[in-house]
């Protein structure tokens, strides 16, 4: 029987090994964190991560040949194959702060893998990483081996939170690169039959390692830059009375373009784009290509430039003050399907009106009352912020609505017993386009769409 060790039971680890798992009956399959309350979620009733279909997919194997543990020398000792899918945070301080990734756990793990080897491995990177990291992480296993031979493979994620087993068990492609060499190709041959148990051999692309780091960062770079862009236009529709669904559409069908990630919203979140796009700047930055920083660079401005002129708009609409006035946030998390807030937008939002000393009540079906608090923490917030167990107790009361996430159940919410119970006027600020703002306008709401035509209210207001 082979067997696969995954360090790292978080986002990636976990989904993407239980469908392996389940996809292949004849492999072990063994995910190791040294936190042992997430271990003990995977093996409980309720896992540490919300993603639809993932509970199905645990139960199934759980106990059979998928398990999860924190015994993680024995495991990575026994395993043929490791896969490490560790944290690469953003560096906070040092050489690189604030854009190059730091791989202090990375290092720490392929010192770990060496240490504890009798026999010979695959390592592979799951997590993102700049590129070169391959190079690096073999020069530790090379020189603290005793004897036992490594291949580092790399097979970056293309996961999208909320879809994630779905993505799992269709993927558009896996990709793998690894040496070119004849251990290198063994070993991405080897990796490629784990795939294939499922995944048509026309999917699974193989390249050099250097094309498989870089392909993560670019991927992820070309989705935000897509919606950044869209977000962009969306700022000059309101400005000229078009609608940038309208838009989105019309520049969709264009064969060379596609419809997806056209959608305008207050801005882009998650664990991995901003982290991307600034590991690509400082990528860029160290091979003086400081033309290509600065393009990339730019995304990630018209993202923070997106998410203050909602602010804006927020505040300028109310009289230009939401001092003292009840604000609710419908959605927390950065997208819906998922109970994720890193680098959410509803972060800068409440942050934005809570400067203004705004009191936000915020409701999201997923996020739990410790992670908004956690995120919104702050001495001279805390009494500022409220959290709810329903939108309906969220918006009574209120002056005005932000809708920050795109849950489904938003869309057919009871907007006329919200509107019975706010405040008058009462506002709709509208951040993902969810809501029809006709029905709402008739109900009696100021409407705030983004990069739709502008509501008579806000036409006479001053340009944010």
């Amino acid at each position: 029987m082979v067997k696969i060790c995954c360090l790292g039971a978080g986002y990636v680890g976990g989904p993407t090994m239980a469908v392996i798992a389940l996809k292949c009956p004849a492999i072990e399959v063994v995910v190791v964190d040294i936190s042992t309350a997430r271990i003990a979620a995977w093996n409980s009733d309720q896992l540490p991560i919300y993603e639809p279909g993932l509970d199905d997919v645990v139960k199934q194997c759980r106990g059979r040949n998928l398990f999860f543990s924190t015994d993680i020398e024995r495991h990575v000792a026994e395993a043929d194959i490791i896969f490490v899918s560790v944290n690469t945070p953003t560096k906070s301080r040092g050489l690189g702060a604030g854009k190059a990734a730091d791989l202090t756990y990375w290092e720490s793990a392929a010192r770990m893998i060496a240490d504890v080897s009798k026999s010979d491995k695959i390592v592979v990177e799951k997590s993102t990483v700049p590129v070169k990291t391959a190079e690096a992480i073999e020069k530790i296993l090379t020189h603290n081996s005793n004897g036992v031979r490594f291949q580092i493979l790399s097979n970056p994620e293309f996961l999208a939170e909320g879809t994630a087993v779905q993505d799992l068990f269709n993927p558009d492609r896996v990709l793998i690169g690894g040496r070119e060499t004849r251990e290198g190709r063994a070993a991405v041959q080897r990796l490629k039959q784990v795939y294939a148990h499922w995944v048509p051999e026309d999917r699974i692309l193989t390249t050099n390692l250097w094309s498989a780091e870089l392909s993560k960062l670019a991927a992820n770079a070309f989705l935000a830059q897509r919606i950044s862009s869209v977000n962009a236009i969306s700022a000059l529709c309101e400005a000229t009375g078009a609608d940038v669904s309208e838009v989105a559409y019309a520049v969709g069908r264009d064969s060379r373009i596609g419809p997806k990630f056209l959608g305008a919203s207050v801005g882009f979140g998650g664990s991995c784009f901003q982290k991307d796009i600034l590991n690509l700047v400082y990528i860029c930055e160290c091979h003086r290509l400081s033309e290509v920083a600065d393009y990339w660079r730019q995304v990630i401005r018209i993202n923070d430039y997106q998410k203050s002129r909602f602010v804006n708009r927020v505040v300028a609409s109310m009289f230009n003050t939401v001092s003292g006035k009840k604000i609710a946030v419908l959605g927390f998390a950065f997208k819906k399907d998922t109970g994720d807030t890193r680098e959410t937008p509803a972060i800068d939002v409440c942050n934005g009106l809570l400067r203004d000393r705004a009191a936000v009540t915020v409701y999201d079906p997923q996020v739990t009352e410790e992670q908004i608090r956690r995120d919104l923490a702050g001495r001279e917030t805390a009494s500022q912020v409220a959290v709810a167990p329903d939108a309906y107790s969220a918006t009574r009361g209120a002056h005005g609505v932000c809708i920050l996430t795109e849950w489904d159940e938003f869309k057919s919410l009871d907007f006329a017993k919200i509107y019975g119970g706010m405040e008058k006027p009462a506002f709709v600020f509208d951040g993902r386009n969810v809501v029809d703002a006709g029905k709402l306008r008739d109900i009696g709401f100021i409407v705030y769409s983004i990069g739709k035509p502008l509501d008579a209210w806000l036409k006479d207001l001053p340009p944010v």
